[in-house]
């Protein structure tokens, strides 16, 4: 087949030192950069070297279909002969086929259909760097099939980085498998650094800043007056291709096409298929490699890519906008030396370009694994553990995946695959889609069933409004040709997956009439019409569409399942407990309910925005969120008391809210001890006699040890079920704790024997020489104070002591009118020192009161003398 072939393309020189290692080894690494020919002829090498089939998988289907085009147009035939492809919804190859183009999903599919590959001598696994899902799974799974059961089998990836050093020994199963390297003999492509004349905001899960449009377009038009042939432009998405192409518009004698993977075949054909006139191809990232868009000689790259990011916490994915890759420029670089010299114009400067990630993020490392975790599961190996991945799957996000197909019953508990999840993964679509597919057919009928899970499967379908119902009807009146025609393949291929009868019934979907009487959940709308009797093919065909579509959804997401936050506005609540609001100006704004297909939410946002969604009833919600449905007697603190309620919630949406009057004590001391938690012990009533025990509690754990109980607020918090457990459990309010006995309370807390010696060793009052009992102050447990009037301490030679006579009291002297005019804990050095210059200073001022000269021999008093008359 090569020698068919008059072009002599770079890579071809080494193809027969290819071929040689593949005889020798069975595997082998192609280095090739993009323009060289590796995708069309490598192919062709290795079908005359072997009798069977030969297989190439392409990470995206406009890519495969492409390839397949290209090697028929060189061979001088129609694709359907010897060069075959076969993508989702559509497959041109026959008998006669030597080589097939397929995409990486359709790879694995086979893989699990048939891992012997019968028929198949070789497997090509093209752009392997990209590090799609799919594409490390083809590559694991190939290679275990080669090891244990087609030890004859070639594989051969293909690259068009130097990177390959890892999967050189992932191919070679010990050795690395040999790595053949074709030589670049691209033209020179000369770079022109064209970066905004003012700074734009950073990329992000929002739109891309229009001033950096406005640059794009500018530099387009600069790049056509400056520079001869087309013009390639690479953008992040389908949106910012339109809104270029707007302002492109007036352009003369020069053509304006996209080129992206929502395209229908014809459209993508017109952007790779040469033409006379000058043309601008608005470009995704699938033009970085494998395709080859002809009579381009220059480039003008915006330097953004789009990349999945899964939100794990809140199950929500979106599409992140995030710089180039140094290496994914340099790929799109290239595309403008493949024919002739060109020239490449940067929208950023040297300097930001030095900044860029050397590689990008291999999309293992951030999307949704729920449908790779299905695959793992359907291969055998749950974990992956022992297949040749690049990379480990991150153990938090297969985690959530892993939880999310046990939702679904697609795996048990051990991570196993079910015959469910079998009939899951034969959907071909993502397992919340399959599952909606399968659960819902019974519901609102195969074909309805199929349709609006084609459009939720591909969610531009239909237009860009949020309205899944409208997009469903457009698409079933023509508006667009083009998007009815894909969409009714797709449509045709789900039909394809469901059990004949469409309606067999499997473990997981929605509880029938009679499980949900039992469990109190009220029937849906379809539900309802078959309690009152109505055939099940009337029910299909009389289910509105609003709830048709919306029950369809809300299988898919149910934990998207949102209600209004208030009549008539645009704020919800999903099930799940984020927040989601509808975009302004949106026509389901006021709906009471809504199944939400598609919503993201950017980093610091408080809400989710809602890109796609059906307005429903609670019942069908109900219906569709089954699982999430719980009925409870509820007893918390709220607040600030205990509130006791009947709740019905659908996850975090609360359904039915009724007063219990009953509760049973156990939940209401329960209640009580959080709002104990929540706010402190100040709840309880602190009375004097209370605080002043607590003090003395303290004191004594400070002075003795901690065989004595602490008092702190949080030792009395954690320990409240045991010294307020009989209290608690009388208490039905807020209010009853206010009535606590709370001295008696803490008496708990003491055993007997240290119950017994508190008062010898805390006193709460001293005898003093006057007669008086005065209180101790144990705020401070570490030095309790003794306030007392001066003249009562008369005879004391030294400071009382306590705690067995290990702790001295600390004296507070105070004047006959109570005001302290000595702090000490060294009695008789006051008397020596101190106690002279407070005499001198009030001997005169309270004449009535007695000051000796002596106080340790004088007569204590806590009366003035009388009053001469």
């Amino acid at each position: 087949m090569l020698a068919d072939i008059p072009l002599d393309l770079p890579v071809r020189p080494v193809l027969p030192a290819l071929v040689d290692a593949l005889r020798e080894r069975g595997a082998a690494v192609l280095v090739a950069p993009p323009g060289t020919g590796k995708t069309t002829t490598a192919p062709l090498a290795v079908a005359d070297a072997v009798t069977g089939r030969v297989v190439i998988a392409q990470p995206r289907r406009m890519a495969a279909r492409a390839a397949a085009h290209r090697m028929a147009a060189l061979l001088g035939e129609r694709v359907g002969g010897r060069i075959g492809y076969a993508v989702r919804g559509e497959r041109r190859a026959g008998p006669r086929t030597r080589v097939e183009v397929v995409t990486t999903g359709l790879l694995v599919r086979r893989l699990h259909h048939d891992p012997e590959l019968p028929g198949v001598d070789a497997v090509l696994l093209d752009e392997c760097h990209e590090r799609h899902l799919d594409a490390d799974l083809a590559l694991a799974f190939s290679v275990e099939a080669r090891a244990t059961l087609r030890p004859n089998l070639w594989l051969l990836a293909m690259s068009a980085t130097p990177q390959t050093d890892r999967f050189a020994a992932l191919l070679g199963s010990g050795d690395p498998a040999p790595v053949v390297r074709a030589e670049a003999a691209l033209h020179p492509v000369e770079r022109v650094w064209a970066p905004p004349p003012r700074p734009v905001t950073p990329p992000g899960a929002g739109r891309v800043d229009p001033a950096l449009l406005d640059h794009v377009a500018a530099t387009v038009r600069r790049a056509l007056r400056e520079r001869d042939g087309d013009v390639l432009v690479f953008l992040p998405g389908a949106g910012e291709i339109a809104a270029v192409a707007g302002r492109l518009g007036g352009l003369r004698e020069v053509a304006v096409l996209p080129l992206h993977g929502r395209l229908p075949g014809p459209a993508q054909d017109a952007a790779l298929t040469p033409a006379a006139g000058r043309r601008v191809v608005l470009a995704t990232a699938v033009a970085e490699s494998s395709l080859t868009v002809p009579g381009v000689r220059v480039v003008v790259d915006a330097g953004l890519s789009r990349v999945p990011r899964t939100d794990l916490a809140r199950g929500l994915g979106a599409l992140v906008t995030v710089p180039v890759s140094r290496a994914g420029a340099t790929q799109r670089a290239g595309r403008g030396g493949r024919e002739a010299p060109g020239a490449v114009y940067r929208c950023w400067s040297e300097a930001t370009h030095e900044r860029l990630a050397p590689q990008p993020e291999p999309e293992i490392a951030t999307a949704d694994l729920t449908g790779f975790a299905l695959e793992l599961a359907a291969w055998g190996t749950p974990d992956g553990t022992g297949l040749a991945l690049p990379d480990p799957p991150p153990p938090a996000a297969l985690t959530v995946a892993r939880e999310t197909l046990t939702t679904l019953g697609a795996v048990d508990h051990d991570g196993r695959i079910t015959a469910r999840g079998r009939a899951v993964a034969a959907a071909g679509t993502h397992p919340r889609l399959a599952r909606a597919l399968l659960d819902g057919a019974p519901q609102v009928g195969a074909e309805r069933a199929a349709q609006v899970v084609a459009i939720l499967g591909e969610d531009t379908l239909g237009g860009t409004g949020d309205d899944l119902p409208a997009r469903w009807r457009r698409l079933r009146d023509g508006t667009d040709p083009a998007a009815t025609a894909r969409w009714r393949t797709e449509v045709r291929r789900l039909r394809a997956a469901l059990p004949a009868d469409g309606a067999d019934e499997r473990p997981g979907s929605p509880a029938g009439p009679a499980d949900r009487r039992q469990t109190g959940a009220p029937a849906g709308r379809a539900a309802q019409r078959r309690d009152a009797g109505r055939p099940a093919g009337d029910e299909r065909e009389r289910l509105p569409d609003d709830l048709a579509a919306g029950l369809l959804a809300g299988l898919a997401y149910p934990e998207r399942l949102a209600r209004a936050r208030r009549p008539d506005g645009s704020a919800y609540l999903m099930a799940g407990g984020t927040a989601a609001e509808l975009a302004p100006g949106s026509g389901l704004a006021g709906a009471a309910w809504l199944a939400v297909a598609v919503a993201d939410r950017s980093p610091g946002a408080p809400a989710a925005r809602v890109r796609l969604a059906a307005p429903i009833d609670e019942a069908t919600a109900r219906e569709a969120g089954a699982a999430l449905l719980r009925a409870g007697r509820e007893v918390a603190w709220s607040g600030g008391d205990v509130v006791a309620r009947e709740v019905v919630r659908l996850g975090a949406v609360e359904l039915v809210d009724r007063p219990l009057t009953a509760p049973e004590p156990e939940l209401v001391a329960a209640a009580l001890l959080d709002g104990l938690r929540q706010e402190g012990p100040g709840l309880l009533r602190w009375t004097p006699e209370a605080t002043g025990l607590r003090r003395r509690l303290a004191f004594c754990r400070q002075a003795l040890g901690d065989d004595w109980p602490d008092v702190s607020d949080a030792a009395l918090l954690d320990g409240a079920p045991v010294w307020l457990g009989p209290e608690l459990a009388r208490a039905r309010r807020r209010a009853d704790l206010g009535r606590v006995d709370v001295t008696a309370a803490l008496r708990r807390l003491l055993d007997w024997r240290q119950a017994a010696r508190l008062d010898g060793l805390a006193p709460e009052r001293l005898d003093v020489p006057s007669g008086s009992r005065i209180r101790v102050d144990y705020a401070d447990p570490a030095a309790p104070v003794l306030a007392v009037k001066l003249q009562e301490t008369f005879g004391w030679r030294d400071v009382p002591r306590i705690a067995d006579g290990r702790v001295p009291v600390l004296l507070h002297l105070l004047s006959p009118a109570g005001r302290p005019v000595a702090v000490t804990a060294d009695l008789a050095s006051f008397w020596r020192t101190g106690y002279p210059q407070v005499r001198a200073e009030l001997r005169g001022r309270y004449p009535r009161h007695p000051w000796p000269e002596d106080p340790t021999t004088a007569e204590p008093t806590r009366r003035a003398s009388p009053r001469r008359r």
